[in-house]
Parts: structure tokens; C-alpha cells; sequence
């Protein structure tokens, strides 16, 4: 799985290094069988944005870092791009993410984090209960949140030492560090859903989901 998601980020012609980050030696392992390059980190990390941001402070010279997850072996590289999209189109975002437009058999599933907007596309909230309650009947956009990021590198370093918030505790989401502090996360969207193994039902799906390697 691992492997899978390395190559399809490594695929993505806007991305100048990939890096895995881990503490574990068995997907060093993996990593650098198949001519990857891995920085191991301190097991003692709470999130795998606080990983990425200890690799990244070495690399003071990049404007964007990108936190993709390896639980996401489905990825494609166009979603990659549309990703830091932002970025290449002159805006500076504190920091990005991605969504598609969630299916409603996953509106009551926990294990489908969603995302709401503001009009200009920064999430207002990300939740595992149902959001929003449609108290009349409409068409107020709810959406899947992917759990890939992008941030601007300096808005990183000061993640880092951002305090850990209630409700990113609460809902054991971390992103809703960012919101609780004030700042803002750009959602961008795709089309493309894709299959994030979390569960072992996940898993299990995954032997079987529809994937064309071609992006």
C-alpha cells in the first residue's frame, strides 16, 4: 500500500522530491527496495502533519509541502495537481486539501470525515457526524474529505507548534487544529472519488476496487 502511493506521487510531474516519512523500518524497507528515499522521525509524534513538518524544516528553499497519507494507494496524479492548483495559479493559501462530492449511503458513516465550505471554498467545518442538518429540504453542498494536504511552507513551521484544540481532539481529526487557531483551509475539489484504507472493510475493498494507473 505504501509503495503504491509513493510511485503514484512520485508519477505527479509538479512534485521536485518525494519523501516517505516514517518511524517504522519495515517501510523504510519497502521504500527504498523499489529506489525511494526515506527520512525516518521521531515515533513519538501525535499526527502525520507534525512528522511532515519535522522533515520539512530541512528544507527551508521550497515554497509548498505536500502531506500525502499512505493510506491513499489510489491517488492519481491529477488530483495531486489539482491539489497545490492554487499555488501555480499565484495564490498563497495557508494551506489546501481535497474533496469530492460525498455519496449519501456515506452521510451517516463516521469513517467518512465531511467537509463544508464557505462561498469562497475554505472549509468551515470537517466532521464525522453528519453535516449539514438539512432541516428543510435543499441543495446545500456537503463533500468527502480526502485526507491529503498542501501548505505554504511557512505556514507549516508554525503548525508545528500549534497547540492541539478540543475539538481536534473531539473528533480526532487534525485539521481542525487550523480552524480552532483562526486560520483558513482552501478545499479543492475533484470529481474522481478514490478508496482510503482505514478499516479492514476498507482493506478488503480494495482487493477489488476499479483503479486505472493511468492518469
Amino acid at each position: 500500500m505504501i509503495q503504491w502511493t509513493y510511485e503514484n506521487a512520485a508519477r505527479c510531474p509538479l512534485f521536485t522530491e518525494v519523501i516517505v516519512a516514517t518511524d517504522s523500518q519495515d517501510i523504510a524497507n519497502v521504500i527504498t527496495s523499489v529506489g525511494g528515499k526515506v527520512v525516518m522521525t521521531d515515533p513519538d509524534l501525535a499526527t502525520g502533519t507534525e512528522r511532515i513538518a519535522a522533515v520539512a524544516e530541512h528544507y527551508t528553499d521550497i515554497d509548498v509541502v505536500i502531506n500525502l497519507q499512505g493510506d491513499e494507494p489510489f491517488i492519481k496524479p491529477h488530483m495531486l495537481q489539482k491539489l497545490v492548483a492554487p499555488y501555480l495559479a499565484g495564490d498563497s493559501p495557508e494551506m489546501t486539501t481535497l474533496a469530492y462530492p460525498l455519496e449519501k449511503d456515506k452521510y451517516h458513516e463516521p469513517g467518512s470525515v465531511k467537509v463544508i465550505t464557505d462561498l469562497k471554498g475554505n472549509a468551515l467545518y470537517f466532521s464525522r457526524s453528519p453535516i449539514p442538518f438539512y432541516r428543510i429540504d435543499s441543495e446545500a453542498p456537503v463533500y468527502n474529505h480526502m485526507g491529503v494536504y498542501a501548505f505554504r511552507h511557512d505556514f507549516l513551521m508554525l503548525y508545528k507548534n500549534l497547540p492541539q484544540t478540543p475539538l481536534e481532539k473531539t473528533e480526532s481529526l487534525e485539521q481542525l487544529r487550523v480552524l480552532e487557531h483562526g486560520y483558513k483551509i482552501r478545499v479543492c475539489l475533484t470529481e474522481e472519488k478514490t478508496l482510503e484504507i482505514n478499516t479492514p472493510e476498507e482493506y478488503a475493498a480494495a482487493q477489488h476496487f476499479e483503479y486505472n494507473c493511468i492518469d
